[in-house]
């Protein structure tokens, strides 16, 4: 808005209505009447506000909104009182685009060459980001399973933490690439795509570095089955997972019919898998195939905070957990004494007697 940029007096009619505008779709955030991502496109495709409401705070910036807002409710009186959603989210430094995070987060890759459909973004706690970055559905095509291993082989064992989102706010991803997978030879191509797939989640089930996928809205087919391939998975209420492939004739390539039944239980796994029909985040959460579900806006965040805190655990604990959780309890002992002898745990056990924070260093 151009009286946000300038920061000149806000006069005219149309500046006075995207205010209003913003205000009434913040208290209906606010009021859990609908959910972000359903307030911005009702307001795109109903209203024809084009970017929606939250987007254009965002690229204005949530500071600017504030105080364009508090000058409105000096003038125009308390039905432009900023909302306090717009508050908290100041306060908290997120100010939109300009931040890396306002209502919606935003990509801020590291300075150099970046790959194409996978952007890279490290972080100083020991966390990084892996954004899926092909519009509008990040389809995990043969492109895009190639640049997410070479991420994942940049920073597997090297970074504590991994976070996997989009950066599209509308769709985590929607499965694989048909179209793609259409011109493959499937006993020669196909297989290799498959192959490499299973290797780059298999791998990630292994390391030290836990991955948690940040599901902001569509998951299906080999969308969901990335997520389950992670550690952990935070959804979004307005998030939808699904295993949409027997409505092509097909069945999930990529784990879905290993991965699911051990999370959300055989019956569920097999309605999941032979209807096709997608569930909610919620429901995604009360079955257990998602481990926490927070409101859209707080996804991001709520992500990150899961990646700081498994970034203070022990790396080599870590690893020997993840790889022999279900082998039974020959290879739990094993793993025990491994790590009990570690420089780790003995930093652990002296932190807890001497009651301070301990520091590991995956030795």
């Amino acid at each position: 808005m151009s009286t946000v940029d300038s920061g000149s007096a806000i006069g005219s009619l149309v500046e006075r209505f995207s205010l209003k505008a913003f205000v009434e779709s913040c208290l209906v955030l606010e009021e859990g009447v609908a959910a972000l991502k359903d307030i911005e496109l009702g307001m795109m495709a109903g209203a024809g506000i084009l970017p929606g409401p939250f987007t254009r705070a965002d690229e204005a910036g949530l500071d600017n909104m504030l105080e364009a807002l508090e000058r409105a409710a000096s003038e125009w009186g308390e039905w432009f009182e900023p909302p306090l959603i717009l508050r908290r989210l100041v306060a908290q430094g997120r100010l939109g685009r300009k931040s890396g995070q306002g209502f919606f987060p935003y990509p801020q890759p590291d300075e150099g060459e970046q790959r194409e459909t996978v952007l890279l973004e490290t972080r100083d706690d020991g966390v990084a980001i892996a954004w899926l970055n092909r519009p509008p559905a990040n389809p995990l095509s043969p492109q895009l399973l190639r640049e997410l291993g070479e991420v994942w082989s940049e920073v597997d064992g090297k970074v504590r933490a991994l976070v996997i989102a989009s950066s599209n706010p509308f769709t985590f991803s929607a499965g694989a690439d048909i179209k793609e997978f259409t011109k493959m030879k499937p006993d020669q191509e196909g297989r290799e795509m498959l192959e490499s797939a299973h290797g780059l989640m298999r791998s990630m089930e292994a390391s030290r570095t836990v991955t948690i996928a940040s599901v902001n809205a569509l998951a299906f087919g080999g969308g969901c089955e990335l997520a389950m391939a992670c550690d952990f998975r935070i959804a979004a209420f307005s998030a939808s997972f699904g295993q949409p492939e027997i409505n092509l004739g097909i069945i999930p390539g990529f784990g879905g019919t290993q991965r699911l039944p051990r999370l959300v239980g055989e019956g569920r796994a097999l309605e999941m898998n032979l209807t096709g029909t997608p569930i909610s985040g919620a429901e995604a959460y009360e079955r257990g195939l998602a481990t926490d579900v927070v409101p859209d806006h707080e996804l991001f965040d709520t992500s990150l905070r899961w990646a700081r805190k498994m970034a203070e655990q022990a790396p080599l604990a870590i690893e020997r957990i993840k790889r022999v959780s279900g082998q039974g309890l020959e290879a739990e002992a094993q793993a025990f004494g491994e790590v009990f002898g570690s420089e780790d745990a003995k930093e652990g056990i002296g932190a807890f007697l001497g009651k301070r924070t301990p520091k590991f260093q995956g030795k």
